[in-house]
């Protein structure tokens, strides 16, 4: 690996896996989230762990691949800032849903979600059509986890 690709690469990884982790510390799939009804195609609880960690691969390579497209500082801290708040949506949604227990708020938290990926998207389009292709699995993953997200309301609602 070139060494130029060394700092912005662990870098990446230490960012993904903060968000992992903190996101992870929130998800509590005790009684509670047991004892909701859930559609006949949600996926194994064993699926998402899986599902998480090749997308947080995907997003770390895109922001390195799209951090080296981009010459610019001003658009590289434009780039941070996007992939910052992103991050910030990311667990934002696992409160709202696990912690709050509020699945109702979390379909709206989860809308602002998706529309931050596809922001990101765009931006990385501009300068790396690779990066930008690199989150395409990231928006398809919170796109189906909105939906159902949305079984589950629609399932057990309403929320006190």
């Amino acid at each position: 690996m070139d060494r130029v690709w060394i700092f912005p690469v662990c870098i990446a990884a230490l960012l993904a896996t903060l968000v992992a982790l903190v996101g992870a510390t929130i998800i509590d799939t005790g009684s509670w989230y047991g004892s909701l009804l859930k559609p006949h195609w949600a996926p194994p609880d064993a699926a998402y762990g899986l599902a998480w960690t090749a997308i947080y691969s995907c997003t770390a390579l895109a922001g390195v691949t799209g951090w080296r497209a981009i010459a610019g500082w001003r658009e590289r801290e434009w780039l941070l800032g996007l992939f910052a708040g992103n991050g910030f949506l990311n667990i934002l949604w696992s409160l709202v849903f696990f912690r709050l227990q509020r699945p109702d708020w979390a379909v709206a938290e989860i809308i602002v979600l998706w529309l931050s990926i596809l922001l990101l998207i765009v931006v990385l389009a501009r300068h790396s059509r690779s990066a930008a292709a690199l989150l395409l699995p990231y928006l398809l993953w919170v796109g189906f986890a909105g939906y159902l997200n949305l079984a589950i309301v629609q399932l057990n609602g309403p929320f006190p």
